[in-house]
C-alpha cells in the first residue's frame, strides 16, 4: 500500500511539473504579456482547475470554419474598400486622420465615406419609438441586430412595427446573441413572436454543441445595428430590452441604463449594412441579394464576390459627415478597435473626452491617455458611480489612482443610472461612437462595431451630450479616492488580475 501511495504521489508530481512546463511553452504564445502572465499565474496556483479553464476559455479564436467564413468576408470588404478609395479626395483632411482611415480600411475592410448626416438619440424610450417609426416606413427590408433582443413592455412597440412590416411584404431579418439572450426573461416569448410574425431570424455565435455549433463560450457578438431600406441606420450602445434589463437585482436597486444611439442617413448606412450582411452570412450561410440596395453580394461557389457598381451610392449624399464603419472582434486580426482608439488619443492636440461604462484599459491605452495629459491635452473620463458587474466594476476602479495622479479628470455619472453609452471625441471635429467598451473584452473577445466621424457639427452634438454628463456628474478627486477602505483596494486589485485572463 505504501508503494502504491508513493507511485501515486510521484505520478501527480510528474503531471504537475509537465503541466507547468507545457504552460510556459504554449500559454504566452501570440498573447499579450499581461494575459499570458495572468493565465500562467492561474495555472501555477491552481494547476488542474487552471488548465480546465484555459482549455475552455483560453483561446480567443473563433472555430476554424467560422474563421474561414470571416476571412472570406474580410477579403471581400478589403476589395470593395480598395476600389472605393481610388476615387476619394482626402486632401482636405489632416494627414493623421487619413492615416487612421487607411489603417481602418486595412484591418476592418470598409472605406471612409463622405456625405452622411446624423443625429444623436439619448432618451431610452424615445429612441425605441424613433426606431419603430423608421420600421413603419420600410418598403423593402429591415435588418435588426442586437446583442440583447427581448420582447417586453418597453420593446413591444418595436416588435409591433416589425410585425406590421412583415404584413406589408417587407423582409425582416433579425440577429441576436445566443448566450446574452438565453438567460434573460421572455427568451422563448421573443422567439415565438418572431416566428409568429414571419420574420427571418438567427442566433449569433450559438452554443449548440449537439448541432456542431460551439466556440469559447464568452466570445460574443456585441453589435447593435438597425438598417431600414439601406436609407437610415442606427448604431450605438442600446440593447433592445427594458431599461432595467428585466433583471430582479437591477429592479431591486432601481438601476436604469443610459444609452446613446446615432441615427445615420446617407452613404455611411451602406457600410453599416455591410456589417449586418456579413454577420447574417456567417450565421446562416445566406447571401442577402434581393433586399440589399447598395452592398450587392452574391454567392460564387463557396465564396463571396461583388456584382459590380459601387458599395456606396454617392447620389444620396445628405450631409457633411465623413464616416467610417469599423467592425472588430475575434474575426479580425490585431485588435483593430484598440488601434483606432490609440491612434485617436495620440493624435489629439486640444482635448480628449471618453465615455466608457466598462473601462479596463491595457497598458498601451493607459500610456496613451496619461501621455496625452503630459502633452498638455486635457482628458475627461465619464464612468458610472455604481456598477452592475462586480468584477468589471472593481477592475475599472483599480485604474483610478494612476489616472488621477496623471491629471485625468474622472466624472462619476450618478446612481441609479448605469452610463452604458460608448463614445469619445478629440479636439473639435473628430468623434467615435459604437458598441465597443474600452476594456480588454471588447478589444479581443467581443464582435463590435464602431463609427469614426469627422465633422464639426456632429462633434458639437457630442459636446452637448458630454456637457450634460458633466453637469449632473460628480468630479472624483485624488484626495477622496485615497480615503477608500483597504477592503475595496484588495477587491479592485484581485479583479484587475482576473481581467487579463483572455
Amino acid at each position: 500500500m505504501f508503494n502504491n501511495a508513493l507511485w501515486w504521489a510521484i505520478t501527480l508530481i510528474v503531471i504537475d511539473i509537465t503541466i507547468r512546463v507545457l504552460a510556459i511553452i504554449f500559454v504566452p504564445r501570440n498573447r499579450r504579456p499581461t494575459s499570458g502572465m495572468a493565465w500562467l499565474l492561474a495555472i501555477f496556483l491552481i494547476p488542474y482547475v487552471g488548465v480546465v479553464f484555459f482549455l475552455l476559455i483560453g483561446s480567443p479564436k473563433l472555430p476554424r470554419k467560422r474563421r474561414e467564413v470571416q476571412d472570406e468576408i474580410n477579403a471581400f470588404m478589403r476589395a470593395v474598400s480598395i476600389e472605393e478609395r481610388r476615387n476619394q479626395d482626402l486632401s482636405g483632411n489632416p494627414a493623421w486622420f487619413n492615416s487612421l482611415a487607411e489603417m481602418n480600411s486595412k484591418y476592418g475592410g470598409l472605406p471612409l465615406t463622405h456625405g452622411s448626416s446624423g443625429r444623436l438619440l439619448e432618451d431610452y424610450d424615445d429612441t425605441i419609438a424613433v426606431m419603430a417609426e423608421a420600421v413603419d416606413r420600410a418598403t423593402d427590408y429591415v435588418h435588426v441586430q442586437f446583442y440583447i433582443f427581448s420582447l417586453d413592455t418597453t420593446t413591444a412597440p418595436f416588435f409591433d412595427a416589425l410585425e406590421r412590416a412583415v404584413a406589408r411584404g417587407v423582409r425582416v431579418n433579425v440577429l441576436f446573441d445566443h448566450w446574452a439572450c438565453r438567460g434573460k426573461p421572455f427568451y422563448k416569448e421573443t422567439k415565438a413572436r418572431l416566428d409568429g410574425m414571419g420574420a427571418q431570424w438567427a442566433l449569433m455565435l450559438p452554443l449548440l454543441p449537439l448541432e456542431g455549433k460551439f466556440q469559447r463560450p464568452d466570445l460574443r457578438n456585441h453589435r447593435k445595428i438597425l438598417v431600414v431600406d439601406g436609407r437610415v441606420g442606427y448604431m450605438g450602445s442600446l440593447n433592445m430590452i427594458s431599461r432595467d434589463y428585466n433583471v430582479k437585482k437591477n429592479i431591486a436597486r432601481g438601476l436604469k441604463w443610459q444609452e446613446l444611439v446615432l441615427e445615420l442617413r446617407g452613404p455611411g448606412v451602406a457600410a453599416l449594412d455591410a456589417v449586418f450582411i456579413s454577420d447574417w452570412y456567417s450565421e446562416t450561410g445566406e447571401v442577402l441579394t434581393e433586399s440589399v440596395r447598395r452592398a450587392e453580394l452574391v454567392a460564387a461557389g463557396d465564396s463571396l464576390s461583388r456584382l459590380g457598381g459601387s458599395l456606396i451610392d454617392h447620389r444620396e449624399d445628405q450631409g457633411t459627415m465623413l464616416t467610417q464603419v469599423v467592425p472588430s472582434g475575434p474575426g479580425f486580426e490585431r485588435e483593430n478597435n484598440l488601434r483606432l482608439f490609440l491612434g485617436m488619443i495620440h493624435s489629439a492636440q486640444q482635448r480628449v473626452v471618453i465615455t466608457s461604462p466598462y473601462f479596463v484599459p491595457d497598458e498601451a491605452l493607459m500610456y496613451a491617455i496619461t501621455s496625452a495629459v503630459a502633452r498638455g491635452v486635457p482628458v475627461d473620463l465619464f464612468v458610472s458611480e455604481i456598477g452592475d458587474q462586480a468584477l468589471v466594476y472593481h477592475a475599472q476602479r483599480s485604474y483610478y489612482e494612476e489616472l488621477l495622479r496623471a491629471g485625468v479628470r474622472i466624472y462619476m455619472y450618478p446612481a441609479p443610472y448605469i452610463l452604458h453609452s460608448k463614445h469619445f471625441t478629440i479636439d473639435d471635429d473628430v468623434a467615435l461612437i459604437g458598441s465597443s467598451n474600452m476594456d480588454m473584452r471588447s478589444f479581443g473577445l467581443n464582435m463590435e462595431v464602431s463609427m469614426l466621424v469627422r465633422d464639426v457639427g456632429f462633434v458639437h452634438q457630442m459636446r452637448e451630450v458630454e456637457d450634460h454628463y458633466r453637469d449632473i456628474s460628480r468630479l472624483l478627486t485624488l484626495e477622496e479616492w485615497l480615503r477608500q477602505p483597504l477592503r475595496s483596494t484588495v477587491l479592485d486589485n484581485i479583479a484587475r488580475l482576473t481581467s487579463a485572463l483572455q
